[in-house]
């Protein structure tokens, strides 16, 4: 089994990159859109949630209310840690499920924590999709409309971008025209389905 991990800070276009890998026909697997499945209505982590927070931590409809959790977590570092241990071996064992029926040469972890968690220890290689700092801030407050703060809130809590370049094997720099990043993940599946092999 082939993994490659790809990471990158919030803002970076992770999501962007790995819909290009897609269209190769490659597994993607999504760590935030597990993380999403194992909070799902009914599901005990979604009680056990309830249970530490507050129903007020529900919408109307009963799902998580994830910018409320967000606010939460990321001004209070024990309830972040509670929500990670609770939250991180569940995410584990949905990626490793998805990633055992791979059919493609190669898959893809996608996961924006992937190299302050376990999930890289399954990956045989790391990409890294990079940005400067100042763009990453001005895409994610164009696509989230959250305040500035709470951006360098969720920056602070990843990997700083320097030790995040230094433990890539691969790295995509993402500044450039739609056709530069195209032609970066043709050349990179070139070589992920010759190491694969």
């Amino acid at each position: 089994m082939f993994v490659v991990g790809l990471t990158g800070g919030i803002g970076s276009g992770k999501s962007v990159v790995a819909e290009k890998f897609h269209l190769f026909d490659i597994l993607i697997v999504d760590a935030d859109i597990v993380a999403r499945e194992v909070v799902e209505p009914g599901k005990p982590s979604l009680e056990e949630i309830e249970k530490r927070f507050g129903s007020d931590i529900l919408t109307d409809k009963g799902v998580l209310n994830r910018p409320k959790l967000r606010e939460i977590i990321f001004s209070n570092e024990g309830e972040r840690a509670w929500l990670e241990s609770l939250l991180h071996p569940k995410i584990g064992e949905h990626i490793m499920e998805e990633l055992n029926y791979a059919s493609s040469s190669y898959s893809i972890l996608v996961s924006p924590l992937l190299l302050e968690t376990q999930q890289q220890e399954i990956c045989s290689r790391i990409l890294v999709v990079d940005v400067p700092e100042e763009l990453q801030i001005k895409r994610t407050l164009l696509r989230d409309k959250v305040p500035r703060e709470q951006v360098e809130k969720i920056m602070n809590s990843q990997m700083k971008r320097k030790e995040r370049l230094q433990r890539a094997d691969d790295i995509i720099s993402n500044t450039g025209t739609k056709i530069d990043l195209e032609n970066k993940v043709l050349d990179l599946h070139q070589k992920y389905v010759e190491l694969s092999k």
